[in-house]
């Protein structure tokens, strides 16, 4: 009988680069902008995008409403972050262009109301549409929405 080996103790393991060899494969093969094997945006999912979009826009003009309304509220890392959220949502809706976008009046809080309650049920429901949505798309938009609603469960954490 042969006899074995003794094990490599130096150096880098063969599992770790195995697998940083297959991480790396994948990579490349999931990131390569411009591919032919990637699908087109049919025009029902850049549709049901640019609604999101509008959804976006409304949580926005929450976040402005509740602080004209109550400039005490400390808003503005939160609404920071649900511009930001807008602008990646915009970038990635082939049909939404124009930053003004919706028709509707924005939203306002209840006169003498909790303001915080009011932005809290407005992010819950911007959330809530974004997961349904998400659903309904494929590939990179789809893990859009699902981080914008996951990050928008987190300002509605945030306001409770």
């Amino acid at each position: 009988m042969a006899p074995l080996a003794p094990p490599a103790t130096a150096g880098f393991p063969r599992r770790a680069f195995l697998a940083a060899s297959a991480g790396l494969a994948l990579l490349a093969a999931g990131c390569t902008a411009g591919s032919s094997g990637t699908p087109e945006v049919s025009t029902q999912e850049a549709d049901r995008l640019a609604e999101q979009v509008t959804v976006q826009e409304a949580v926005v003009a929450a976040y402005a409403a509740a602080t004209t309304a109550d400039p005490a509220l400390a808003l503005s890392d939160l609404a920071a972050q649900a511009g930001e959220q807008l602008d990646r949502l915009r970038a990635a809706a082939p049909s939404s262009t124009s930053p003004a976008a919706s028709s509707s009046a924005p939203p306002s809080p209840p006169p003498g109301g909790d303001v915080r309650t009011w932005l809290r049920e407005q992010v819950a429901g911007a959330a809530a549409s974004h997961a349904a949505a998400c659903v309904q798309q494929t590939g990179a938009r789809a893990a859009l929405l699902g981080a914008v609603a996951a990050g928008l469960r987190g300002h509605e954490a945030a306001l409770a």
